[in-house]
């Protein structure tokens, strides 16, 4: 029977189960609890394993939010320029407008502020500005190599100081092994280079991830860089309506 309902004998009976928000709170915290004393166990070597967990993890958020393709290379932004160029509206203040626009933006407006030195001096301006616009996009992408690699190191020398200190004890006290304690000794040892590997794991992931979409970003920006000079330098046409979509 569920709380409210009657036995035969007239008496209440209340059942606090799985839907009760009583039970619900404390199985809450029965588990917040648990977590802490899983990081309790694993003794002083958790501070920077979860210091580097959460350095990643804002990394990660950072990089996603700012190597959004709408942001770095904004579509039909070389068609733009061109109409500028044709309606022969392009000058200081579009150009800086374009260099605040996106990244993208900023390799073609170094472009065009040295177009009339020449297509040489052209594609080495572009060549300038994509190096600092990289630099920029690859930011804290190192820095989330080094915790992918660290992570896991720092959970093996978390277990292997924690065995030290088990078998230092047993051959401190002078008694004979206990298995049951050995055993427990060895697994609140373990936790570090769980946790370890769980911020590793994920770090390792997202490298990967961001490197990729770096390159690939890369690869559209020199691509729209490439067409901007032939456009400029008379080799090539742009679709004016893909530059007012």
């Amino acid at each position: 029977m569920t709380g409210g309902q009657r036995a035969p004998t007239g008496c209440a009976i209340v059942v606090f189960g799985a839907r009760s928000p009583y039970g619900r709170v404390a199985h809450f915290f029965e588990g917040t609890v648990t977590v802490w004393e899983l990081v309790k166990s694993g003794g002083w070597m958790m501070l920077p394993i979860i210091l580097s967990s959460i350095v990643a993890m804002a990394i990660v958020v950072e990089r996603l939010w700012t190597l959004r393709a709408s942001r770095v290379t904004p579509e039909h932004l070389l068609g733009q320029v061109w109409v500028w160029i044709k309606d022969k509206q392009l000058n200081k203040e579009k150009l800086k407008e374009l260099r605040a626009n996106s990244p993208l933006g900023e390799i073609l407006a170094a472009g065009l502020a040295n177009s009339r030195h020449g297509r040489e001096i052209m594609k080495e301006c572009i060549e300038e500005a994509a190096a600092r616009v990289i630099h920029e996009l690859e930011r804290y992408i190192n820095a989330l190599g080094t915790i992918a690699a660290m992570a896991p190191l720092l959970g093996l020398l978390g277990t292997v100081l924690g065995m030290i200190d088990i078998f230092s004890a047993f051959m401190g006290t002078g008694m004979g092994t206990n298995a049951a304690v050995l055993a427990g000794g060895i697994s609140k040892a373990l936790i570090t280079t769980a946790a370890g590997l769980m911020v590793g794991i994920p770090a390792v992931f997202f490298h990967r991830f961001l490197q990729r979409r770096i390159d690939e970003l890369v690869v559209g920006m020199e691509q729209e860089a490439i067409k901007l000079v032939e456009v400029v330098q008379g080799d090539r046409d742009v679709d004016l309506a893909e530059g007012r979509a």
